[in-house]
């Protein structure tokens, strides 16, 4: 009984490393020293334009001429904040770029609630810079028996358009505060 487990063993472990080498065949990328420049800096160079790497010359760099991203530093992030500000949030992740809020329910509505989800795609003020998704949640019964569907487009462009209005107050103030400083 004791052989043949330790011949079972010796199997598997001369089975599995035959998988290993077979799946090798020398071919490891990044071997081929011809398609790498040998200067370190023209691979780093190399790298980023094939979008394969970052620098953190870009967060940290001299070019950054004084600006911070905080997110209360972004208009659109501060102006997203205060529209909804009456609403729990379940998450905020300012580097991630989202804003999600809980379920609200209006009091005079309690089997109707909302939940807004706001994604930033740029930091610019722009009408293109925000998607926001509302889903509307109807219950029956407290919260059994529900059904949740996204709300037409008009609740959205309102919340959007208030954002925009808010943030673009914000830049501006923004931009005359750096303009007291410079003189």
């Amino acid at each position: 009984m004791n052989i043949k487990v330790n011949s079972l063993k010796t199997a598997v472990f001369l089975l599995i490393t035959c998988l290993f080498l077979s799946a090798c065949n020398g071919k490891f990328p990044g071997a081929d020293a011809r398609k790498f420049p040998a200067d370190p800096k023209e691979r780093v160079k190399q790298n980023l334009k094939e979008g394969r790497g970052f620098t953190l010359n870009d967060a940290f760099g001299n070019d950054s001429g004084g600006r911070f991203d905080f997110a209360s530093s972004n208009s659109l992030w501060r102006a997203s904040l205060d529209v909804i500000d009456f609403m729990p949030l379940t998450s905020v992740n300012y580097s991630g770029g989202i804003i999600i809020t809980d379920w609200y329910s209006d009091q005079n509505k309690p089997g109707e609630s909302i939940k807004i989800t706001i994604r930033f795609l740029t930091n610019e003020v722009r009408s293109d810079a925000l998607d926001i998704t509302i889903f509307n949640r109807k219950c029956m019964d407290s919260l059994i028996n529900c059904k949740v569907i996204e709300t037409d487009k008009v609740l959205v462009n309102e919340i959007q358009k208030q954002i925009l209005k808010k943030a673009a107050i914000y830049e501006k103030e923004s931009v005359q505060k750096r303009r007291k400083r410079k003189e």
